[in-house]
């Protein structure tokens, strides 16, 4: 946009300087009853100076857009409005005759806008108004209506340049991270369909064949969590001091990186290759709940438990599930822990999930381990 006002101004100059010299002209002959200049040849000069920047800026229009050349095309305009108290008596001014220049210095108000963004545009419009105010000696209306006019032609074109540039800023840098999202979820699926696979396999086999092999497993796993920390990495953190509501049911983030930091030796975090948006809040919720059907494992699964978390990502809900291999729940030990307050599934569980409008399937065999899943709307309960 910033490109087309410009384009724009390269339009208006000319015929601005055009219009001046027909007025010109009509004064010259004193044709239509208009006074004749008092010094014609000091008039044709300005607007000869005029015509050859205006053409200069047209054939350079590139160079044309430096603070430089917009800051002399500002002096030139005032000088020009000035140099009328040469061409005209006095007599003709207070008259309400128009000035020498015409609407050509609204042109230098253009173009410090569109460079230098709204303060700049008011501040041409201001110094040009302050010669308008020098040349006719009297604040007449129609010199207060003019600086008036110039005022908002400079804040008003100004604003639309700063909010185009803005824009392309933005655009810009949401192309950036669309790129980088874009190459990041490419090789995070090169690994998942190879590396992390590959170190999944070998760290079950390894706890399945224990010794040694077990040993193998575990470094195994270790560089498995590594991994995918690093290929599932985001650029969307929440800002420090937390989320208002609202704020967190429109912000997404990435669930991937709310799980990911529950893996190490003893969790593994399984995600899909692409990322998983949803509602800061609701990865907030999920991610509490998954973190204390985690700590039930690390309490009463066993010491030689292992969990795996996977999340399944199903267009507009997410399904996490948490499966261990330990010594699994006991007939009627959940109703046993509600009623003496322990509260991790009833309380932690369920009931963030409940919240959050969701579901809770909790399966479990006793000594072949627990599996959890929790279902959840990526938008919320309000979705």
């Amino acid at each position: 946009m910033v490109t087309a006002l410009w384009r724009g101004l390269d339009v208006f100059r000319p015929f601005a300087w055009l219009f001046a010299v027909y007025s010109a002209s009509v004064r010259h002959q004193g044709h239509q009853g208009y006074p004749a200049f008092a010094q014609p040849w000091l008039a044709w000069v300005v607007l000869g100076v005029l015509g050859a920047w205006t053409v200069g800026s047209v054939l350079y229009r590139t160079r044309s857009h430096s603070l430089n050349v917009v800051r002399f095309e500002l002096v030139l305009a005032c000088c020009a409005i000035l140099s009328t108290r040469l061409v005209d008596t006095p007599a003709v001014i207070l008259g309400g005759a128009k000035t020498l220049p015409g609407l050509w210095p609204a042109a230098a108000v253009v173009a410090w806008a569109v460079l230098k963004g709204w303060r700049g545009g008011m501040l041409a419009a201001f110094l040009v108004g302050l010669a308008d105010l020098v040349e006719v000696g009297v604040a007449t209306q129609n010199t207060i209506n003019n600086i008036v006019i110039l005022v908002l032609l400079g804040g008003c074109i100004g604003y639309c340049a700063d909010l185009s540039r803005e824009g392309h800023a933005a655009l810009g840098e949401a192309l950036r991270l669309r790129a980088e999202a874009g190459e990041r979820d490419r090789l995070a699926r090169t690994v998942h369909d190879g590396v992390l696979q590959t170190l999944s396999y070998i760290q079950r086999r390894g706890i399945d064949l224990g010794g040694q092999a077990r040993e193998l497993g575990e470094m195994a796993a270790e560089q498995e969590r590594l991994l995918r920390a690093l290929v599932s990495r985001s650029p969307d953190q929440p800002p420090a001091g937390g989320l208002q509501p609202a704020a967190g049911m429109r912000r997404e983030v990435d669930l991937r990186l709310a799980l990911g930091r529950y893996a190490d030796g003893v969790v593994s975090v399984i995600p899909p290759a692409g990322p998983v948006l949803m509602a800061a809040l609701v990865a907030d919720e999920l991610a509490a709940a998954v973190g204390a059907a985690l700590d039930n494992v690390r309490c009463h699964a066993g010491a030689d438990a292992h969990a795996w978390v996977l999340i399944e990502d199903k267009g507009r809900d997410v399904t996490v599930t948490i499966r261990d291999n330990g010594v699994g729940v006991t007939a009627g030990r959940l109703a046993e822990a509600a009623v003496s307050s322990r509260m991790g599934v009833a309380g932690s569980i369920r009931g963030r999930m409940s919240d959050l409008g969701g579901t809770v399937t909790l399966d479990s065999w006793p000594g072949a381990g627990t599996c959890v899943e929790l279902t959840v709307s990526k938008k919320g309960p309000a979705s």
